[in-house]
Formats: structure tokens, sequence, C-alpha cells
């Protein structure tokens, strides 16, 4: 965000007629920004500008008056974002804590040549990976995926860290 001294650009027909300003609109077209404010900053011009990379990342764009002798409006406005949660929803299974003889004797349990005879390729897998995934459910447990990005709110994305 800031002053950036363009009044000939056309914000809602994105022109401009000096050949800078075109450069600028350029810039701002290959970079994927969208520029968020919409009413003029100083006697009449949108100078003062704010640019993201994603549209409804910010909102409520206020402007609240000149403060001192500036000849500039005052630009309030807020960075929208989720609330990211402390612990995070991801799960993950928690092989230390497994209990793979239970695991073993729960698949050694199944008449495998009962339960797989004269079915095809497709049909067998869906019946092996069924017998799987209820045995994993009984005998390892799952436990949240800790991640170093948990705190960071939700805006600041890895676009924005590099």
């Amino acid at each position: 965000m800031g002053d950036f001294n363009h009044p000939d650009i056309c914000w809602r027909d994105n022109a401009a007629e000096c050949k800078q300003s075109r450069k600028f609109l350029e810039c701002v077209d290959d970079n994927f920004l969208f520029q968020v404010i919409e009413k003029p900053t100083r006697r009449g011009a949108m100078l003062d500008l704010i640019l993201t990379n994603k549209e409804g990342l910010v909102g409520d764009v206020k402007l609240k008056g000149s403060l001192g002798c500036s000849d500039h409006e005052m630009v309030e406005f807020r960075i929208l974002r989720a609330v990211r949660r402390a612990c995070s929803k991801l799960t993950t299974l928690d092989f230390r804590r497994a209990d793979f003889g239970l695991f073993r004797d729960l698949l050694g349990r199944i008449p495998w040549d009962k339960a797989l005879e004269g079915r095809g390729a497709q049909d067998s897998w869906l019946i092996v990976k069924g017998h799987l995934l209820q045995a994993q459910e009984q005998c390892i447990p799952t436990k949240r995926k800790s991640s170093k990005n948990t705190k960071r709110p939700l805006w600041m994305n890895k676009e924005l860290l590099v």
C-alpha cells in the first residue's frame, strides 16, 4: 500500500494515458495484483493504493479524511482472514503406539481363500483394502499432526514469506 502517484490511471477500465502509468498497470497485471481502493484519495485522483494478490483478503476500506496538513485521505482497512485454530485438524497414524501383534492376528483370522475366491483383481483389492482399513482402525491410533505453521495467520502463506 502507499502513494503511487499515477493520477491518470483509470482503475475501472484498467487504462492510463501516460507511458509510465501504463507500465505500472502492466506490472500490476503481470504480478496478478488487485487494487482495492475505489474512491479518490487526493484531489479527485486515486493516488493511494492497496494492492493485494488475493481478492477478498482486504476489506472494509474506508477513507477517513486528512491528517494534519496532508491533502491525502487517510485509508483504513482490514486484512480479512479466517481464524486458525490453535491445534491442527490434520491427523496422522501414530505407528509408535500401534499394536502390530493385534494387527497381524486380526488379518490372520480372515479366510483369504474363501474371501477372494472367484473374484477379479479389482474386487479382491477392495476386499483386502477393507479388511486392512478395519484392522488399522482398531490397532493403529491417530494423533494430531503438528506443524510449525499452525500459529501463523491463515493469510500468511508461503508466497508471502518468500
